[in-house]
């Protein structure tokens, strides 16, 4: 009898250790200058992860610290090389065009409907995000609203025409050329630059990383219709750590990863949205220096003009590059929001 209670034990504690939650995690964040990062990733994982899961030790790196571009953290995620990796989903459309489907320019000209819009996707990109990194989806989170920063005088989107645009996706270097401009496909890191020499003529970014980065004292004209969509943050976990957490864990880890994570960037980037245009137009800032770039009105003639593009030009070449399920999908969810239907 002693000895079939010490297997027992024994398989209890097998078990167990095959759940447990993992003893470190190689945790790769966003960019170490912006507020997602230092405001909420860092404290989360040094603090309260660990207070969560006192004995997984955690190492945590910015993307900036990287330095790998565009989809190649999240290739290292899906062999296991990172265990969780935040990245803008634009970085990774090359590998998952599924993903493209969420942030299409122009389609969210609020932040409510942006929010919609990822809630409705989210079982598509949950999918995709398994199927191709082999990842367990964690959260998407927002960057404030991808505006206009231009070196050239403006007054509507018909004025980029000839311009050279950067644009953060191919989806809004594809509505850039419907415009009869040179959508530039270019990552946050290399703006600054490309504007300061010239090479571009204006760039689509969030407001607030725009600030950050002093464009306040390279560009002129601020417009602020989110053509680059919201720059949506997706956040996942490799699908073989995820499986080392118990049930009861991870649900423990996605509650506190929504809460301490998730909602607060949320309402950070709506309030980061308006703040960032009153600070680079100086309208008052409650991050101190003021700059004085032009505010262009939008216009509604842009807003009708941006949805034409969307629907005759880029939705029609994103079908083309997903299977007929996504496109079902995609109109069964995201298009019931913003009243679109993408066809090929």
């Amino acid at each position: 009898m002693k000895r079939i209670t010490l297997i027992i034990i024994a398989a209890l504690l097998c078990t167990s250790s095959i759940i447990a939650a993992p003893s470190k995690m190689r945790v790769v964040g966003q960019f170490s200058s912006l507020v997602m990062y230092t405001e909420f990733e860092k404290p989360y994982w040094k603090k309260t992860f660990v207070k969560d899961f006192p004995n997984t030790k955690v190492r945590l790196s910015s993307v900036s610290q990287m330095k790998l571009k565009g989809a190649a953290p999240y290739r290292q995620l899906s062999k296991g090389g990172f265990d969780v990796v935040s990245i803008i989903g634009g970085y990774v459309v090359s590998d998952s065009q599924t993903v493209a489907g969420l942030d299409l320019p122009a389609i969210a000209p609020d932040i409510q409907t942006a929010k919609k819009i990822v809630d409705a996707y989210k079982p598509t990109l949950e999918k995709a995000i398994k199927k191709d990194f082999n990842a367990k989806l964690l959260g998407v989170m927002p960057y404030p609203a991808q505006i206009l920063f231009c070196n050239e005088k403006i007054d509507s989107l018909a004025d980029l025409k000839g311009k050279k645009v950067r644009a953060g996706s191919w989806t809004t270097a594809e509505f850039l050329d419907g415009l009869g401009a040179t959508g530039v496909t270019m990552q946050y890191g290399e703006i600054s630059q490309s504007l300061q020499r010239g090479i571009l003529d204006c760039a689509i970014a969030g407001g607030i990383p725009g600030y950050t980065a002093a464009w306040g004292d390279i560009s002129k004209y601020l417009y602020p219709i989110p053509v680059g969509g919201w720059a949506y943050v997706i956040s996942a976990m490799n699908m073989k750590t995820w499986n080392k957490f118990s049930k009861e864990e991870q649900n423990k880890l996605m509650k506190s990863y929504n809460q301490n994570v998730i909602e607060p960037v949320w309402k950070k980037s709506d309030f980061e949205s308006i703040e960032a245009v009153n600070c680079l137009t100086g309208k008052g800032c409650s991050y101190g220096r003021l700059y004085d770039m032009n505010l262009v009105k939008v216009k509604e003639k842009d807003l009708i003009l941006s949805k034409k593009i969307l629907e005759e030009r880029v939705l029609p070449k994103w079908a083309e590059k997903v299977s007929a399920e996504v496109v079902t999908e995609w109109n069964n969810s995201v298009g019931k929001v913003v009243n679109l239907e993408a066809k090929e």
